[in-house]
């Protein structure tokens, strides 16, 4: 009896034994479980000499392949090039989606500004008041944006075609009036005249050939060439209404793509570079949103002053020539004559004397909107003086055609801030003023990096004098 039941003591022993050893154990897989599902503190010791020897090597096989593949790119420029043209093609929607919610974007705003202090009357959820007030904005702004554009098509259109079908009714008897009132001067008498009239009879002879031969050619090349126009029309038709609705999508989650971006910027980027780039990407949206949205309340309100004046004082295609200055209006500088310019030749050729009247007028205008309403509405969004606005509008102009010359002064202003802000930087660095109006003929910086100006060159001329 005793021996069984220390056999049986024993055996309870070795079982509470294994069981403390099993419960040890599962606690080991438990914590090293919980210690994999956490994420790994990816701080190292320190890199090893075989790794620093590596990485260098990485470093030289990378810049080789980096130089090896810039070569071959530049032997495959032109392929190069058409592989991003199709990429640009491809992604058009998104582009457009991006343009409209980037310009809809202050209305958008706006609207759930008005909407917010409203909506908190009804209820007391903060979400469902920014859910509400977001989807509200963005509808009423894309349904304003169509009204405009839907407005502005329904009045250019058929006053376009007005005016063409009036232009090639009376174009011919005007040419004709023309040509009749140049024979009844006598001008045969002197050799200027003789070779005015020659040149006017070759003229006329070339103009009847070519309506006799190359005419019918012409057209049918038009016709193709207006039939392609037309697809491609459909086509961009088409790419904006998917631009429209990825627009939707973009206002909805602006926030979360800026907070994205955001991440991503500090991810890759040292603190100091991330913030320099997203100060930057601030000023660049201030910069081009100020001076866009300026431009086109800008250009709207000389559209509809240019309609009245015209419309007053009563002159053909009044409607017509309002939309074309108001849309040439956008560009700087230059979009005021750009647009006049046509117009005065249209008018001019329905009533010469009216034609006189509306250059006078348009260039009263513009008077008033580069003096008073201009500067009001626009202000100095840009920073820049007239000799680069001028430079920009014909470098944008000259590489990317009208929608440079438009996007060219927003976009240079911002490389000259990026510029001045370099050059700031580093004259503060060496304890040198950053005002412009420091450096002038008179004033001078020493050897040892010292700025004299020019008050103390004074005291000392008056002390040497004093002396």
């Amino acid at each position: 009896m005793e021996k069984s039941s220390k056999n049986q003591e024993e055996l309870e022993k070795e079982q509470q034994s294994v069981a403390a050893e099993r419960k040890i154990n599962d606690g080991e897989d438990e914590r090293e479980k919980a210690y994999y599902e956490k994420r790994p503190n990816l701080k190292g010791k320190g890199p090893s000499k075989i790794r620093e020897q590596f990485s260098r090597g990485m470093t030289s096989f990378l810049v080789i392949a980096a130089a090896i593949l810039f070569y071959f790119a530049l032997l495959r420029v032109s392929n190069l090039s058409s592989v991003i043209g199709k990429i640009v093609e491809v992604s058009k929607p998104i582009i457009y989606g991006l343009v409209i919610a980037y310009l809809l974007n202050p209305l958008c705003k706006q609207i759930e500004k008005l909407l917010q202090p409203l909506l908190k009357i009804y209820t007391k959820k903060q979400k469902a008041i920014e859910k509400i007030s977001r989807t509200t904005g963005i509808i009423a702004s894309i349904c304003i944006g169509l009204t405009i554009v839907a407005t502005l098509c329904n009045m250019v259109i058929p006053e376009l075609y007005t005016s063409i079908r009036d232009m090639v009714y009376t174009l011919p008897d005007q040419l004709n009036e023309g040509l009749a009132w140049l024979n009844e001067i006598q001008i045969d008498d002197s050799t200027t005249g003789k070779i005015f009239n020659q040149a006017l009879r070759e003229g006329t002879e070339a103009l009847q050939n070519w309506l006799r031969t190359d005419l019918l050619s012409q057209t049918n090349i038009l016709m193709s060439n207006l039939t392609s126009g037309v697809i491609n029309i459909v086509n961009e038709v088409m790419n904006v209404l998917i631009g429209i609705i990825v627009s939707v999508y973009v206002l909805f989650s602006k926030e979360k793509f800026s907070a994205q971006a955001k991440k991503a910027v500090y991810a890759l980027m040292t603190p100091p570079h991330a913030n320099l780039t997203l100060h930057i990407v601030t000023k660049s949206n201030q910069i081009f949103g100020g001076f866009m949205i300026g431009k086109v309340i800008d250009s709207m309100i000389i559209g509809v002053l240019c309609y009245i004046g015209t419309a007053i004082l009563k002159m053909p295609y009044a409607l017509l020539v309002s939309v074309i200055v108001g849309v040439t209006n956008v560009i700087p500088f230059f979009g005021p004559y750009i647009g006049a310019i046509p117009c005065i030749i249209l008018i001019g050729l329905a009533e010469p004397l009216k034609g006189l009247y509306f250059a006078i007028f348009i260039l009263l205008l513009q008077q008033l909107d580069g003096n008073v309403i201009g500067p009001k509405i626009l202000g100095d969004s840009t920073g820049l003086s007239a000799f680069w606005v001028i430079f920009s509008i014909l470098l944008g102009g000259g590489l990317f055609g009208f929608i440079g010359m438009v996007m060219g002064v927003p976009t240079f202003a911002v490389i000259y801030y990026i510029v001045e802000m370099l050059i700031n930087y580093k004259l503060e660095k060496r304890n040198l003023p950053t005002r412009t109006q420091c450096y002038d003929n008179k004033s001078y910086v020493t050897d040892d990096g010292t700025y004299v100006p020019v008050e103390e060159q004074e005291e000392v001329q008056q002390e040497q004098e004093r002396n």
